[in-house]
């Protein structure tokens, strides 16, 4: 659409932004499919910037150093206005339609379908096939329009209309058509669906499109971002794809917790806090002048007590940590060094931590337990992939950039982000238990099994990848299978349903570089204070998390699907990449686990039926109650 064709179509929610319907995404709206414009058509100064020093270094790694800010997602304002343009741009994709009626085929600039876009009802924003011969002759009302549910895409992140007419006349064609996409029949199976030129008479079943007659059919792709207005070169093979197929879009985004400030200096944490207002000033004139006109209008008065003279100091000494800091774009290290640690002297309104002993049954296995009543999380979206999984990689940072698109025409200068507040519970595996564990000769040939697993489940979609994502450590799979059985358990009496939980893994041995970690943060967010009532902190006191880990163990012990998930194994299929888990036992929903469940194994908790000898917890009561 033109400047002069912005229109209101409808809401999102800003977690269906950064996770669902972010920048290349197809947006499902009433009445169109929508694909989500690139940064240079963001209102971006409608948004105010959110600082999260951690999250903009870990971004300027992957995306370069020009990226000056993070800010929070547009909102229009509810005026009703017809001239604001507020929120999220997005046009019309894919932009062919079908006409119900008459089956017409057609692209938006053939100029046979209107757009009709009632004032003040934005959700029923449609196109309708004005002249559609089957209405206009008895007087109905113009049909409306509907996407066509056929799309191309590549791996590189490409993503085309379907060429209708080279796919209807085998090839490049001068015939300009109409087409007609015909579907005798309700199934709407594709080796039913009939494409045809009523010009020329050619026709064409649209099943030819899919799998090796696809292969041999297709083009090959043109390198389209519609959501940049841009083609690019590529040489891949165009894979059709239903529009609102799960693989067409994957978020690529970054978190971080809101650490606070290093020391127990109050100052430096107010100064941490207000770094919006305060990081603008730039000689002792410019703050002592920002500071009066702020408390005028009864902002910054946490700064009262202070001299300007001690203010300017701690900005100063915030302003040289951060030029000499240089990041390595690892943002879990700094997480697991603070709730490790636990110092209750750093607590403020954004970080609230508690100490608590281990549950009684389980003060061999784990270290401590934090519970963190309160915690902030802000994230990035720094790009989307296609087809290409990043649940397939062990971090996001790991996805190679020829399958990264790019989310802006030019090099960003700043990304979208949320900031969530919830709470949690961390749990500090003792590293002792951890290593007696991993060293036994059992584990280590189970560790060589999943790496060869990992390594077949590679080859068979892309054998490039098969250097470049390393295999989890044994660690991991421990900690991510206990993570997934607790959450289930947590759901129950937490008061948050189990795709408000989340997981936040802390595995590593430890290297030359690096310390040794073994955690895992459960916790909730959201936007409003939903995230923070409680709930969850206090399932995390020692008798009460005792139970649950407890019931967590016993849950998992028979599964429902046994003994095919218990005797299931990776190498049966290579179509995925878990042991003894499945939907009975350790699944989570995908906003809750950040490895797309993957890598679990339950037979590592506790014996199953296939497996008994690989299991970390060693208790003697398992039927607590």
């Amino acid at each position: 659409m033109t400047t002069a064709q912005k229109y209101r179509v409808g809401e999102l929610r800003p977690s269906q932004v950064m996770f669902t319907y972010g920048i290349g995404a197809i947006a499902d709206l009433p009445h169109l499919a929508a694909i989500i414009m690139g940064l240079e058509d963001w209102q971006r100064y409608s948004s105010p910037v959110l600082i999260e020093e951690r999250l903009l270094e870990a971004v300027q790694k992957q995306l370069g150093k020009q990226v000056e800010e993070l800010r929070s997602l547009p909102i229009a304002e509810e005026d009703n206005n017809a001239n604001t343009i507020a929120g999220v741009p997005l046009a019309p994709f894919p932009t062919w339609m079908v006409c119900p009626k008459c089956d017409l085929l057609a692209p938006l600039s053939s100029g046979l379908f209107e757009l009709h876009s009632p004032f003040n009802r934005p959700t029923e924003t449609k196109y309708i096939h004005t002249n559609c011969p089957k209405t206009s002759q008895y007087g109905r009302k113009p049909p409306k329009v509907i996407p066509v549910r056929f799309l191309v895409a590549c791996e590189s992140g490409h993503l085309d209309d379907f060429p209708w007419l080279y796919f209807v006349h085998k090839g490049q064609t001068n015939c300009p058509g109409p087409l007609r996409l015909v579907e005798p029949t309700v199934s709407g199976a594709v080796t039913d669906i009939l494409v045809k030129c009523d010009v020329c008479n050619a026709k064409r079943m649209l099943s030819d499109a899919f799998g090796n007659m696809g292969q041999q059919n297709m083009p090959t792709c043109r390198g389209r971002h519609p959501h940049l207005r841009r083609f690019d070169d590529c040489a891949l093979q165009m894979k059709t794809m239903l529009l609102g197929a799960s693989n067409s879009w994957f978020s690529l985004s970054l978190s971080a917790l809101s650490l606070p400030a290093s020391g127990s200096n109050q100052l430096a944490q107010i100064v941490d806090k207000e770094w919006v207002k305060l990081q603008i000033t730039d000689s002792f004139d410019e703050l002592k002048m920002l500071i009066k006109l702020s408390q005028t209008r009864g902002e910054l008065q946490a700064l009262i007590p202070y001299t300007v003279e001690d203010i300017w100091t701690a900005i100063a000494a915030k302003k040289e940590d951060s030029a000499n800091r240089e990041s390595d774009g690892d943002l879990k290290t700094p997480e697991w060094q603070a709730l490790s640690i636990a110092n209750p002297a750093l607590n403020n309104e954004d970080w609230r931590l508690l100490v608590m002993m281990p549950p009684p049954d389980f003060q061999d296995y784990f270290e401590k337990i934090v519970l963190v009543e309160k915690l902030r999380e802000v994230r990035a979206l720094i790009g989307f992939t296609r087809i290409q999984s990043p649940g397939d990689f062990t971090d996001t940072g790991d996805v190679p950039s020829e399958f990264r698109p790019p989310i802006s025409r030019h090099l960003p200068t700043w990304i979208p982000a949320t900031e969530v507040r919830g709470e949690g519970i961390f749990i500090h595996f003792q590293e002792s238990a951890l290593q007696a564990w991993e060293n036994q000769p059992q584990i280590q040939q189970h560790h060589h099994q999943v790496k060869e697993a990992h390594k077949n489940w590679l080859n068979k979609r892309n054998a490039d990848l098969v250097d470049k994502i390393p295999c989890p450590d044994m660690r991991y799979l421990l900690i991510h299978s206990f993570a997934h059985a607790l959450m289930r358990q947590l759901a129950l009496e937490c008061g948050y349903n189990a795709a408000s939980l989340r997981e936040r893994i802390y595995a590593q041995r430890a290297t030359p570089d690096k310390m040794a970690q073994g955690g895992v943060l459960i916790y909730t967010s959201a936007p409003d204070s939903e995230g923070t009532l409680g709930g969850l902190v206090n399932l995390g006191k020692e008798k009460i998390l005792n139970y649950h880990i407890h019931q967590a163990l016993k849950q998992i012990e028979i599964c429902a699907s046994d003994p095919l998930c218990a005797d299931h194994v990776p190498d049966h299929d290579k179509n995925s990449l878990h042991w003894s888990a499945c939907h009975a036992c350790l699944f989570s929903p995908e906003t809750s686990c950040e490895r797309g469940n993957k890598f679990l194994d339950r037979s590592l908790l506790i014996p199953t039926l296939s497996k008994e000898n690989l299991h970390f917890f060693k208790l003697q009561n398992r039927d607590y109650v």
